[in-house]
């Protein structure tokens, strides 16, 4: 029998894509950057134009699952709060709208990724690293496309995220997997705190979602299935 197989778009270096992985299925990513530490087959490309291009010809049948992390750096906390701090203007991609109308012609389930933000997008499960014991908090959001997926309960946080804040330096049991400096993460301490060891990358690691995020999700996800196949 054929393993359940995932396409997962806007990669990075496959944090998602090994969470998946973790709970039983086949992976296949892409990314518009050359990600040579991604663990499974991958396509460098554009993510939009790709899945255009499985939709198109009928490959995306092949698939049981859908997942994206669409950049949109105008809706993250981290970029909306330095703007209105620094004043700044400019444009930010946001393509959150558009991967979701690709996901909605696939007729497949799906799973669409963001952080803390403004992204428009239904937060129909929201992840914490204190849900599965991790080194960081890095909460995200996912709207969840034919299917749903149970909330865990959201534990008190234990601490503080080590490092410097409006001049203020608290010591935690959490690292800041972002940025550098200020008592940020060095690059041993973000992979042991996400469970990431195949990429040594920093913009890749800071970049990334905890594998056990995603292995709630397709745990849960293929465990519904098997019920309803049953």
């Amino acid at each position: 029998m054929n393993r359940p197989r995932v396409l997962d778009l806007f990669s990075c270096a496959g944090g998602a894509g090994w969470g998946y992985h973790l709970a039983g299925f086949e992976v296949d990513g892409c990314d518009l950057l050359d990600r040579p530490r991604y663990p499974f087959p991958y396509h460098r490309g554009d993510a939009l134009e790709y899945l255009a291009h499985l939709i198109a010809t009928g490959e995306i049948e092949r698939y049981t699952l859908v997942h994206a992390s669409p950049p949109c750096q105008a809706g993250c906390a981290l970029t909306v709060g330095t703007n209105a701090s620094q004043g700044w203007g400019g444009t930010h991609t946001d393509l959150v709208a558009p991967t979701r109308s690709l996901l909605d012609r696939t007729g497949l389930p799906y799973v669409v990724e963001q952080p803390n933000g403004k992204a428009k997008i239904r937060k129909d499960l929201t992840l914490c690293g204190e849900m599965f014991g991790l080194g960081v908090l890095r909460h995200r959001n996912f709207e969840l496309g034919g299917f749903g997926v149970m909330q865990p309960a959201h534990p008190r946080h234990r601490g503080y995220v080590r490092g410097w804040r409006h001049g203020v330096y608290r010591d935690g049991p959490y690292v800041a997997a972002y940025g550098d400096g200020g008592g940020k993460a060095t690059v041993p301490e973000m992979q042991a705190a996400m469970g990431i060891t195949w990429t040594d990358v920093p913009e890749e690691l800071t970049e990334a979602i905890p594998p056990a995020y995603t292995r709630w999700i397709g745990t849960s996800f293929l465990t519904t299935r098997q019920e309803v196949l049953a």
